[in-house]
């Protein structure tokens, strides 16, 4: 991920700034449904509607955003923000991804989460995720999966993660092997799906796949920047301590969620389960209701659902600390038989409203074709209506 950031001949930014944070900024307003929806939403809109950017450097990036530890769809925003503005467009674009949702999760949430009106909001818009994210799934594959190999080692990373359990790393590591072998001696099935430029694709991406990767890594500028990371994480924890002593909730919080980061490998659900335990059941930040109402809020605001940690801190701070019941997951149970670990939905768990918003969502996105942001604004309205209307929207 070390090369050279391509610019225009004249020195100047990919994409004029400006543009580019209008861009981000749309972008900021439409990432809902966790990495699968965040990532459709940069690939349509960067890939196949601007040409920003190809679709074999997009994937490139993607993969190499999933093998580090952290929200990989923000990471990726941040990469081709630098590619097309330097440091600055970077910033920008990891800035926009996360702020809409940091300020609807945690505010929204305290002021006026107990309402209706908010509460039904959010229970038409998770129906409208799962419609936008299945379009994402198929879109994303058909690029990816061009070879018959390619589409059967994707049903057998399916397959070890939701049938047998696999932990994620072993997974990614696996697939990894099996990809550098299939280079190595069966080159065709890894390249036979690389797209080729045709008039009725497009316009040539102002960063092409040809542009993958030619500068050499520097040890000097890979110091500096860890150097500067180190520093921006460890300041507002020495702060935290010198202001409020080693035992305040935000000392307390700046170690946990420092430790908690190294170990976010494998999206937000891998690391999920072990913060809402210890913020509930160890440290009494908030409630095992509020933690169920924050997962769910999270996954209905746009942003990177790992974002529910700063819900965690918020109400950490906002909360008096006591004893509180440990976390549940009350959505789904384990069923387990040999090898075989499934999570099955509970019968009862399912809501009538919900069903018939995501048929609608579901129809708005394969059959006629929506766009995003039309299909949340009436899926928004549809529940919205449910909730005022006194139909049970939770």
């Amino acid at each position: 991920m070390s090369a050279g950031r391509p610019v225009t001949a004249a020195g100047r930014d990919v994409v004029p700034f400006g543009q580019a944070v209008r861009a981000w900024f749309g972008i900021s307003l439409q990432t809902f449904g966790g990495p699968a929806g965040q990532i459709a939403v940069m690939q349509r809109a960067l890939v196949d509607q601007r040409r920003w950017i190809g679709q074999q450097r997009f994937l490139h990036a993607l993969n190499y955003c999933m093998l580090l530890p952290g929200p990989e769809a923000q990471q990726l925003a941040i990469y081709i923000g630098w590619l097309l503005g330097g440091l600055r467009g970077g910033l920008v674009a990891g800035t926009l991804f996360v702020l809409p949702g940091m300020l609807a999760l945690s505010i929204v949430y305290v002021g006026w989460g107990g309402t209706t009106a908010v509460t039904a909001v959010f229970a038409g818009l998770a129906p409208a995720v799962v419609a936008i994210v299945a379009q994402a799934v198929g879109r994303v594959g058909k690029r990816a999966l061009a070879h018959p190999v390619l589409l059967a080692l994707a049903v057998g990373a399916f397959v070890a993660l939701a049938v047998f359990a696999v932990p994620f790393p072993f997974v990614i590591a696996a697939a990894a092997a099996v990809g550098w072998l299939l280079g190595r001696y069966a080159p065709h099935t890894v390249v036979a799906g690389k797209p080729t430029h045709t008039a009725e694709s497009g316009p040539e991406p102002l960063i092409s796949d040809d542009m993958l990767h030619h500068d050499r890594p520097s040890r000097r500028r890979t110091a500096t920047i860890l150097g500067v990371g180190l520093i921006l994480w460890a300041v507002p924890v020495l702060a935290a301590v010198l202001l409020g002593g080693t035992g305040s909730v935000f000392t307390r919080q700046g170690l946990f969620f420092s430790g908690a980061a190294v170990v976010t490998f494998g999206g937000a659900y891998a690391v999920l389960a072990y913060v809402a335990r210890q913020a509930v059941s160890v440290y009494g930040w908030l409630s095992a209701g509020d933690m169920v109402r924050g997962l769910a809020l999270a996954e209905t605001t746009p942003g990177p659902l790992i974002m529910v940690v700063q819900f965690v801190a918020f109400l950490g701070a906002y909360h008096h600390p006591g004893g509180l019941n440990p976390w549940v997951a009350g959505h789904s149970h384990p069923l387990g038989w040999g090898p075989v670990r499934l999570q099955l939905p509970e019968p009862a768990t399912i809501r009538p409203v919900a069903a018939v918003i995501t048929v609608l969502a579901a129809a708005a996105v394969f059959w006629l074709r929506w766009p995003v942001t039309r299909v949340l604004a009436a899926c928004a309205a549809l529940g919205l209506t449910a909730g005022l209307t006194g139909l049970p929207v939770h």
